[in-house]
């Protein structure tokens, strides 16, 4: 194993070496942030949900993955650092939060939906409190939802919320590409909620986000994306997602405009790289020729390919070493 791992690192780095420098993501729009930064605050070591605020321009909220609380952190993007924490109140100890989503009356959802063993809790949870008006470090109450499936428990990461609808939605974690699953149309916080599976969702789904007027979903994996027609629910779709190379790929968020999809990282000072929104957020815009995506499987042809091919393979060993990694974990 250990000889495997080492002749998979050395793939890698010859691969990375090979590969011309990444250019820095453009800054297009108007928002603030969508050249991307760096998370800075040393306790938000394992940042594994991401969304725009509604209220704050510039500010995007985040949390850690497990072994943290009840914790969501403010951050700014023209700087990286954490401007507010918020410590919520209502609800039990937290097992693994994975995904924040913030819905069409700022109210922010945040999903404690994680399963690592694939089937272990009977049940999840999903917290909503409304996002302040005003950044600064407090206290406010949420409401918990208890969550079950109904074909059975599973891993999720992906929570999303629609920014029209108000209904709720999350994506399961399957190797082999997993299910859109539908919550009821208005959470109850007295009874269980079921979310139903709609739709196959073709990727290992690491995050997923709405775009602002709710026409496309976006979702990220560790070794890629692909971007769906929402179409009511009954998803199409549409093209693939230039993901970044990162290091664990964990998060993305629509930016406040639309114009830009942030990818986020785990780790310490983990990045947040910005990336062209295929066809952008507005409703006067529902092309999927963006600047950064490709709409569909043809090659570009020239140079261009041959870079996007080499950074293929670099992300799929680096996948490789990643998975191998995260399974030795979590069978020793």
């Amino acid at each position: 194993m250990r000889r495997f791992l080492a002749f998979l690192g050395a793939g890698f780095l010859v691969g990375a070496l090979a590969l011309p420098a990444a250019a820095a993501p453009s800054d297009d729009g108007d928002g603030k942030g969508d050249k991307g930064f760096t998370i800075t605050d040393s306790r938000i070591t394992e940042s594994s949900g991401l969304a725009a605020s509604h209220l704050h321009p510039g500010i995007y909220w985040t949390h850690n993955d497990s072994n943290d609380g009840p914790y969501i952190y403010a951050v700014d993007s023209s700087t990286g650092k954490t401007v507010a924490t918020v410590t919520f109140s209502g609800v039990g100890k937290p097992r693994d939060v994975e995904a924040i989503s913030i819905g069409p009356d700022n109210e922010i959802y945040v999903g404690d939906i994680g399963d690592n063993l694939d089937g272990t809790w009977p049940y999840v949870w999903i917290y909503k409190l409304p996002e302040p008006k005003v950044l600064k470090d407090q206290t406010i109450r949420a409401t918990q939802y208890v969550v079950k499936y109904s074909d059975g428990a599973r891993n999720a990461e992906s929570l999303i919320v629609h920014p029209k609808t108000g209904r709720v939605y999350i994506i399961d974690k399957k190797e082999d590409g997993g299910h859109l699953f539908e919550g009821p149309a208005k959470l109850s916080s007295s009874g269980t909620n079921y979310f139903k599976p709609i739709a196959a969702v073709d990727l290992w789904a690491t995050d997923a986000a709405f775009s602002p007027n709710g026409q496309q979903l976006a979702v990220r994996g560790y070794l890629g994306g692909i971007y769906y027609d929402w179409n009511g629910g009954k998803i199409k779709r549409e093209g693939r997602l230039d993901v970044p190379l990162q290091g664990q790929g964990e998060s993305v968020s629509y930016s406040a405009d639309g114009t830009k999809l942030m990818y986020g990282s785990e780790g310490t000072d983990s990045p947040v790289q910005a990336e062209d929104a295929p066809g952008g957020g507005s409703d006067s815009s529902k092309s999927p020729s963006g600047g950064g995506s490709s709409a569909s499987g043809d090659s570009d042809g020239g140079s261009g390919s041959n870079v996007k091919i080499g950074a293929v393979a670099v992300v799929v060993v680096g996948g490789a070493l990643f998975g191998l990694r995260r399974l030795t974990r979590r069978r020793s």
